[in-house]
């Protein structure tokens, strides 16, 4: 008798692959940026897990119509240039989010080396962090998987920490430090939506692996929503829980706020190791974007909407162009606005990341929509375009047009690029890569 092995990914562990793309490391600066909003941004998480169900939800029902990543499904629905915008958006998403990584990474440093605080020490510890990871993903996967393998542990940590410091202050009735006193607006609000929404993208790498997961249809809309709500949780405790353990003032000016939560409870060396783990996670993180996005500039020269010379490899085929580009742009970003305090800077280059995002969250959304045509559905979908909506009111004017500026940008170079790559018409149909 023969026995058939089932390779294909179950609950458990599509799940598993949910909650590992959404944990990141920019949750460990968010207090930074939410602690001036006071009670604005716990409601903001809470409008932010709702809104980024809903999305996931949209995302989970294209898996259910074919394989392929995002940008197979939206051209699949509406053609190749808005799946082109789709993947523009999503790059410089990637790379306003390495630049946020980086900035994450310098800020624990700085808490375990005070000498590289202030906005110079800031920036050189990011930029370097940048040049550093490019040159480790330069030597191909292997090196850049080990480092990520050594980290994904080790982010969690700090999180249920400050959730376990949580509990015991509840049980022994010590007080809770008060909020800031900012008022409850819509529009606090609204800015406390976009900013919690970035460190809760992520889930939708999970929709890619269709024909490596068993019984999809069911499988990947309830491992995403079942992931995005427990990661939501955990953000919305442990971040709320770092506003109600530290006095306003204090965190707005703290390189590590879960650093310092730590401190209070189990002392300075406890502190230490905690912010030592928030850098590494960082790092990590960070390793693990710039691969991916390196990655993902690759793909799009290969199908010529970018410039073909960032589809060149080098040795082991790794496409050294793209992540040269990637780490360079990414520098760029923090060198030009490197004069913000470090606080603002975060807070600036986490609403890019976010109205890039939401690019690509909108025409999935849109694409869910012109697919099914289940009135459940469609409430749903309805839902999570009204909270993109929200959320890119929140995010900014200033984010905003910086968004739709490199989308203005991105149409000319996918034509300049085309015309280089002498319009290939394989690549319109050849299969997305995982990212796009």
């Amino acid at each position: 008798m023969t026995i058939v092995r089932d390779h294909k990914l179950g609950i458990w562990m599509t799940g598993a692959l949910v909650v590992g793309s959404m944990i990141g490391s920019g949750i460990f600066m968010l207090p930074v940026s939410l602690a001036p909003l006071g009670a604005n941004a716990v409601l903001g998480w809470v409008v932010s897990i709702l809104g980024a169900l809903a999305i996931a939800f949209s995302l989970a029902s294209l898996s259910r119509t074919g394989e392929g990543g995002i940008r197979a499904y939206i051209e699949r629905a509406f053609g190749p240039a808005p799946a082109f915008l789709v993947a523009w958006a999503l790059f410089w998403s990637n790379i306003a989010a390495q630049a946020a990584l980086a900035i994450a990474t310098a800020s624990a440093a700085s808490s375990l080396f005070p000498a590289l605080g202030g906005a110079s020490g800031i920036v050189a510890v990011g930029v370097g962090s940048v040049i550093l990871l490019t040159l480790v993903n330069l030597r191909g996967v292997r090196t850049s998987g080990a480092l990520s393998l050594l980290t994904v542990v080790i982010k969690i940590l700090p999180l249920l920490a400050v959730v376990a410091f949580l509990a015991t202050r509840q049980i022994s009735g010590v007080p809770f430090e008060r909020l800031a006193s900012s008022p409850l607006t819509l529009a606090n609000i609204a800015t406390a939506t976009a900013l919690t929404l970035f460190a809760l993208t992520g889930f939708e790498n999970a929709t890619a692996p269709v024909d490596k997961v068993r019984d999809p249809a069911r499988t990947i809309p309830r491992a995403i929503l079942g992931g995005a709500a427990l990661v939501g949780l955990i953000y919305l405790v442990s971040s709320s829980g770092v506003m109600l353990l530290l006095p306003a003032d204090r965190i707005a000016t703290s390189p590590a706020p879960y650093a310092d939560v730590i401190a209070l409870k189990w002392g300075h060396h406890a502190a230490s190791l905690a912010a030592l783990a928030i850098a590494i996670s960082a790092f990590g993180a960070l390793n693990s974007l710039m691969f991916g996005t390196g990655e993902l500039g690759y793909a799009m020269g290969l199908r010529g909407d970018l410039p073909p010379v960032i589809a060149r490899t080098g040795h082991d085929n790794i496409p050294y162009v793209a992540h040269v580009i990637s780490g360079a742009m990414t520098i760029v970003l923090i060198l030009a606005n490197s004069s913000k305090a470090t606080a603002s800077l975060f807070t600036f280059v986490i609403l890019l990341s976010t109205a890039a995002v939401l690019v690509v969250y909108a025409v999935g959304a849109l694409a869910a929509w012109q697919e099914n045509a289940s009135p459940v559905s469609r409430v749903i979908f309805g839902v999570a375009l009204l909270f993109i909506l929200f959320a890119v009111y929140g995010a900014g004017m200033e984010a905003d047009l910086w968004c739709l500026a490199l989308l203005a940008v991105g149409l000319p170079i996918r034509v300049i690029s085309r015309w280089l790559s002498d319009s290939i018409p394989a690549a319109e149909t050849s299969p997305a890569a995982p990212l796009e």
